[in-house]
């Protein structure tokens, strides 16, 4: 063993050993061992952060930006209300819900596809009187098994076309990955619409439930002359909405306030009093094509301020429009005990003329309220959607005693773009797949659409961005390089050969695929893949076999961790809100384990030819 191969296994060891500590981030490691590495001398120092100039690196930031406008978008939403009527037993709640999200890892990223879920998942417990938990586990493993299926779908399909491109000179494309996944990913999601009862019973989180159980607002919709609503029955628009809007008044003649039945026809110029969350709200809005009433054009922010040069408005117009102090904002705060609303209205306080903010939604615990919105007497702990100029409005809010709710970025009274992410991510996917050009190239592209379009903010932008994941990635590149440099990876894979040589080929490719699941919990799926990738490799041309089959089956095992809540973050992002124990996660994920490696080794061997 040479000096440079036992470096390569100190810093391995090293590595795997700080990933068990788990005391420093995930990152913070992977720079520690990339360092670690320069000092012992098998990176070199000028190719130390080559790492980040590797196409993967902005194949998931692209990956990520677009993930987040697609969940932006509401087409979800849409969809969801679609398959509402499907939701009937519990089996089924659980299989469509797993389903969706299975389908939708494919397209954006699979910890995205699963953020968009959750709120869906905690409502249709709730409608059901279910544990959230029943549904939280399934979909995080859905994720994983629906991400495996393309190359933009999972980090570790990205990290495995790295390593075939730096061993055979070529990387996997954007659908290499499928014929196997999609097999795997059928057979798991039938598994988990009846396996969720291996899930222990009642776990809950109550926090996690708190943040997802919003109270319903108070809304003013007006019906315009163009709208779809008008002329239809107000228990046809409740029935349309699922359920999860009520309209409790109609003002008619400015004035006029009814509480109607269900038979009566709404009519152009009504202004709807409706109770919903926030996301409902916002659909309902979204579908009949309503004006929120008191979304009023505001005073721009630089005219409002004293002393100001007037060539500030011009300024204004050649900044982006995510630094335009005049672009408006929509932000939910919360009425504190200091607060100079309580015990006055928008009305009293002028609050669009003095304050430039307009009122979109109140909610109110415990009962209605029978008066219009801007004469509605604030209380304390009200929950209001405010609409204000960005430069202006957390600054209003602090002097009116207000405190903003962070957490829910809401779109009330902000266009939503349907149809331009879902064509975006379309064309971006059919570029790499027609090999018109790279993929890193195809999604960079696409999120500088999104961009451009207006379809996320900067600030939106550059938050899509996992930027702690990439770090790591870049850094472990280099290590990975130097693994299989030193001759570490043959090393290894020697001393695997001579257990191996025994063993048909599927039963080498079953040992590959189950090993890479054990060690992903402890490496992180990322590392994994660069570490057992060229150890993979290695061993399949010491046996005589094709690398490929090999390293298809690192990608199926790193994307495949079902057996604790610390490899992939769509484990570690539904811990707390499913409210689970760690050793919850192997009760359901060790028989998915097997079904996958039991699935996948003959779909791999039909597939990838081992000769």
């Amino acid at each position: 063993m040479s000096r440079d191969q036992i470096v390569s296994l100190a810093v391995l060891g090293g590595m795997i050993f700080l990933f068990l500590w788990d005391r420093l981030r995930y990152d913070l490691v992977a720079l520690l061992a990339l360092l670690a590495a320069v000092l012992g001398g098998i990176v070199p120092a000028d190719h130390a952060f080559s790492g980040f100039s590797n196409p993967v690196v902005p194949l998931i930031g692209g990956a990520l930006i677009v993930s987040a406008a697609i969940a932006r978008s509401g087409a979800v939403e849409v969809l969801v209300r679609w398959l509402t009527p499907l939701l009937r037993s519990s089996s089924l709640q659980v299989g469509v819900l797993v389903a969706c999200v299975t389908a939708l890892s494919a397209f954006v990223k699979n910890v995205g596809a699963l953020a968009i879920f959750m709120p869906v998942a905690f409502q249709v417990a709730r409608r059901n009187d279910r544990s959230p938990s029943e549904f939280l586990m399934p979909l995080a493993f859905a994720s994983l098994l629906g991400g495996s299926m393309t190359l933009i779908g999972t980090s570790p399909n990205m990290l495995t076309a790295t390593v075939r491109q730096q061993l055979e000179g070529a990387p996997f494309h954007m659908f290499d990955f499928f014929p196997v996944a999609f097999g795997t990913a059928l057979c798991g999601v039938v598994f988990l619409s009846f396996g969720w009862r291996l899930i222990p019973r009642g776990r809950r989180s109550a926090a996690a439930e708190a943040t997802f159980k919003i109270e319903d607002y108070t809304s003013e919709l007006k019906v315009g002359p163009g709208s779809p609503f008008s002329g239809r029955t107000v228990l046809e628009l409740e029935d349309a909405a699922g359920g999860d809007v009520a309209i409790v008044g109609i003002i008619r003649d400015e004035y006029r306030r009814y509480v109607p039945a269900g038979s009566w026809t709404v009519l152009p110029d009504d202004v709807l009093v409706v109770e919903a969350d926030p996301q409902a709200l916002d659909q309902f809005v979204v579908d009949g094509k309503l004006e929120v009433a008191g979304n009023h054009e505001l005073p721009e922010a630089t005219a409002r301020i004293e002393g100001e040069d007037t060539t500030l408005k011009e300024e204004a117009a050649l900044v982006p429009a995510e630094a335009d102090p005049n672009r408006l904002a929509t932000v939910e705060a919360v009425v504190t005990a200091d607060s100079v609303l309580i015990g006055r209205s928008a009305a009293d306080l002028h609050l669009r003329e003095r304050y430039g903010v307009n009122i979109l939604a109140v909610s109110r615990r415990g009962r209605q309220s029978a008066v219009r919105l801007r004469r509605l007497k604030f209380q304390l702990g009200d929950a209001i959607v405010f609409q204000g100029r960005r430069a202006a409005i957390y600054d209003t809010l602090a002097a009116l005693g207000c405190l903003p709710l962070a957490e829910r970025q809401l779109r009330l009274g902000r266009r939503r773009q349907l149809v331009l992410p879902v064509a975006i991510l379309a064309a971006a996917m059919a570029a790499a797949a027609f090999r018109i050009v790279p993929a890193e190239i195809a999604f960079v592209a696409a999120a500088l659409a999104i961009a451009l379009l207006g379809l996320l903010s900067l600030t939106e932008l550059y938050a899509a961005v996992e930027w702690p994941i990439l770090i790591m990635i870049g850094a472990l590149i280099p290590i990975g390089e130097a693994v299989k440099s030193t001759g570490t990876t043959d090393l290894l894979a020697g001393l695997v050969s001579g257990f191996a040589a025994h063993l048909p080929a599927y039963g080498v490719l079953a040992v590959i695929l189950a090993v890479t699941m054990l060690v992903t919990p402890i490496l992180h799926h990322a590392a994994a893949v660069l570490v057992m990738g060229p150890i993979a490799a290695e061993l399949a041309q010491n046996l005589g076999y094709k690398i490929d089959p090999f390293l298809i089956a690192v990608a199926l095992g790193a994307g495949s961790d079902f057996l604790s809540p610390i490899g992939h973050q769509s484990n570690t992002l539904v811990m707390g809100p499913g409210g689970y124990h760690f050793a919850d996660y192997w009760k359901l994920g060790l028989p998915l384990s097997l079904i996958v490696v039991g699935i996948g080794v003959p779909l791999i061997v039909l597939f990838w030819p081992l000769r």
